[in-house]
């Protein structure tokens, strides 16, 4: 895969919540939650701000992020399902 996001734009990869099964009932792939957790694996250069400058993401390539339930947008990139958003987007990295 070869994609750079653009600016304060970040490519993260979904993680995708184990799947839990209580009482033998299996929940279909149609009534799941979107994920709202995923590993960051692109970051553009950062915004520029109207005078020129230009401010540096916080987050950074591997970073395991939280993001809001209906945030970026979907992209399938090699047959894999990815977000782009903006770092705006993120409401925190996540310290294991």
């Amino acid at each position: 895969m070869n994609i750079k996001p653009l600016a304060d734009r970040i490519l993260v990869k979904p993680i995708e919540e184990q799947e839990v099964k209580k009482g033998g009932i299996i929940i279909p792939d149609t009534a799941k939650e979107k994920p709202m957790e995923g590993e960051v694996t692109e970051v553009g250069t950062g915004r520029i701000t109207e005078d020129g400058k230009k401010i540096s993401l916080e987050v950074k390539k591997g970073d395991r992020v939280l993001y809001g339930k209906y945030s970026g947008t979907e992209v399938s990139i090699d047959g894999e399902e990815f977000l782009i958003m903006r770092e705006s987007d993120i409401f925190a990295i996540i310290n294991k």
